[in-house]
């Protein structure tokens, strides 16, 4: 077995799946940061109100994104295959999953939005300011849900410039009418938080609306026919939750994890929230570039055992492994120097903000190598491998088990800043690594799922 780190054809398809991700996530985190700049300007109490607010949208989102990373798993493997029949199922069962969400979703999100922002919150004004966000924003969850698996689905069979095009015409979209909508510009109502939810709701129909044109138009794979996507027996629902059951399960309580490490950092105060959204944006900038490197991993790995070739996708995981960490100490360097630079474009937020922001910046900096390897271990290698189970095991262990109790330790009883409990809750990344390298070098996360299917 060979390491692929002089093969062409390896860096050929690494760049030509992981570029436009890779566009697309840094189109999306760049118009993000600008989204909280321009939130800046409303204060405190709105910049926080929309972190927390967009808890309920994140805890949404990584479920579909667990539904449909499990789906992925099979998508690329039978594109290995050139099985379009059954390729169109697995979309067609992800959409009424993702749906079914959906609508449950947004029928919280909008009738009890209060209940939902006390989760995290008593401050009484960032509580009225997150509900009237939540109560728009709810409207966009389906649309979202609909795209999100069409997206997926397209990376999976290699064809990643469509949701790219497709996704930063959405988000174009969306950073305009955030201008016009929450300053009130050009002859639209000034709306504040309410414009800027308005504006995702807006941005993600276009999205919805694009990325079915383009793939119905171009007679894509995926432009399947009604009877195509509902055409799935017990026994292929059976095989699909047997792979896919673990991922789901994994992202729903990964996900909830995420949202208690806000519930934890928001005791600490709006100032803390504040400093860990404005933290998020941009250290989902500089992620852009392991999320691209994961997905092609998943992708190129999945084709390879869907074809067959076991020796390969080995190979082309322990390439992967290697080339991880090296991007992720350059982007933590980089991000470590200029954090003062960055934070000139946030000095508009109170002193303290600014302060929690730039510590917990630096954490991220010095963490960023080891998230990007635990990306690559549990999105990458083992589920396009098809082990599942081991990776939910993995990461529910270490988040619900090291994380989440330290965050609460942290927060509720060493009462220490919020970049301490941050680094603390980095304790967790640390774990996931020293268990997860092993199993990869043991190969025994290498399954082909569709082999029977």
């Amino acid at each position: 077995m060979q390491l692929m780190l002089k093969d062409k054809k390896f860096y050929s398809s690494l760049v030509n799946i992981a570029l436009p991700i890779t566009l697309q996530n840094l189109v999306m985190s760049s118009i993000n940061m600008l989204d909280t700049l321009m939130i800046t300007r409303l204060g405190d109490a709105n910049i926080a109100a929309v972190g927390l607010a967009n808890q309920v949208f994140f805890f949404f989102s990584l479920i579909l994104f667990g539904v449909n990373s499990g789906s992925s798993i099979f998508v690329a493997q039978f594109w290995g295959k050139k099985d379009i029949k059954n390729i169109r199922r697995i979309l067609g069962l992800a959409i009424m999953i993702c749906g079914l969400i959906s609508i449950i979703f947004t029928v919280g999100a909008f009738f009890i939005p209060e209940a939902l922002m006390r989760v995290f919150t008593n401050e009484k004004d960032v509580v009225e300011l997150g509900v009237k966000y939540l109560r728009v924003i709810s409207l966009s969850y389906l649309v979202t849900a609909i795209s999100f698996s069409f997206n997926t689905a397209l990376r999976s069979i290699g064809q990643a410039k469509i949701p790219m095009f497709v996704s930063i015409a959405a988000l174009i979209t969306n950073a305009t009418f955030n201008y016009l909508l929450i300053f009130g510009k050009f002859g639209f109502p000034m709306m504040g938080i309410e414009g800027a939810a308005l504006a995702t709701l807006i941005s993600r129909v276009v999205e919805l609306v694009l990325v079915l044109f383009v793939v119905y138009h171009s007679k894509n794979a995926l432009a399947a026919k009604l009877c195509e996507l509902i055409d799935i027996s017990r026994d292929f629902i059976a095989k699909y939750f047997k792979t896919a059951a673990p991922v789901i399960i994994n992202e729903f309580f990964w996900s909830l994890g995420t949202v208690m490490y806000s519930v934890a950092y928001a005791r600490i105060g709006k100032e803390a929230t504040s400093a860990i959204q404005i933290a998020n944006t941009v250290q989902n900038t500089f992620l852009v570039f392991s999320r691209g490197m994961s997905n092609a991993c998943a992708v190129m790995i999945g084709n390879k055992i869907g074809e067959g070739s076991k020796e390969n996708a080995i190979s082309y995981a322990r390439t992967f492994i290697i080339i991880g960490p090296i991007l992720g100490v350059i982007l933590g360097i980089i991000l470590f120097t200029s954090t003062p630079l960055i934070m000139t474009l946030f000095d508009t937020v109170s002193a303290e903000v600014y302060e929690y922001t730039s510590k917990v910046l630096m954490v991220i900096s010095i963490t960023m190598s080891i998230k990007i390897i635990n990306g690559l271990l549990v999105v990458g290698i083992f589920r396009s491998g098809g082990d599942t189970r081991f990776s939910m095991f993995l990461e529910m262990g270490s988040v619900w088990l090291i994380g989440v109790p330290m965050a609460f330790f942290g927060a509720l009883v060493l009462r220490v800043p919020v970049y301490w409990v941050l680094a603390l809750v980095s304790l967790e990344e640390v774990v996931k690594a020293l268990v997860g390298i092993p199993r990869l070098l043991s190969n025994k996360w290498v399954r082909n799922v569709v082999e029977h299917m």
